[in-house]
């Protein structure tokens, strides 16, 4: 149980593992949905290889993942899934760079149930000797980026250091 008081108390994180990928695909459909508008369901997700490899198989060799629970339920998740220039992610760096997915249940966001997956899986990322993950953001008018040259560019890439 992760008590600290700037967390919120009662969050608990755990290990993702491949009995999770069902939730998973969960928290994909969710981060594709970022705005709140329903672009996507997890029949669409499911059928669009671009969308669901994300999460197909999971986890393969070296892939490592984080959830979070509260009150017996798992409420966000966030996972590092490694891609081929043969098959990359919309975050793709190279073979060696994992992209990094992260989403959280709407009824919990706003609680830094977030920043406690996020820093939890960076913590567990270099500890495994991972340097470098990719983080694909899409540019929206209430996203992270909204400040940043909304128009014409689709995606944003940014290759995050794991902090040590």
């Amino acid at each position: 149980m992760h008590n600290d008081p700037g967390w919120g108390a009662g969050f608990r994180l755990r290990d993702a593992t491949a009995g999770d990928q069902s939730f998973l695909l969960e928290m994909l459909v969710e981060a594709v949905n970022w705005t709140g508008d329903r672009r996507v369901d997890r029949q669409t997700v499911m059928s669009r290889p671009d969308l669901f490899h994300y999460v197909a198989d999971w986890p393969a060799e070296g892939e490592i993942g984080q959830v979070t629970e509260a009150e017996d339920s798992a409420i966000g998740a966030c996972w590092l899934r490694y891609f081929t220039s043969d098959d990359p992610g919309y975050g793709y760096v190279s073979d060696d760079v994992p992209e990094l997915s992260l989403a959280v249940a709407a009824g919990w966001r706003g609680q830094s149930v977030g920043r406690l997956l996020l820093r939890k899986t960076a913590d567990v990322a270099a500890r495994a000797g991972i340097t470098r993950i990719s983080l694909s953001v899409e540019r929206g008018p209430t996203g992270p980026t909204a400040s940043t040259s909304p128009r014409d560019i689709s995606w944003w890439n940014a290759v995050l250091m794991p902090t040590r």
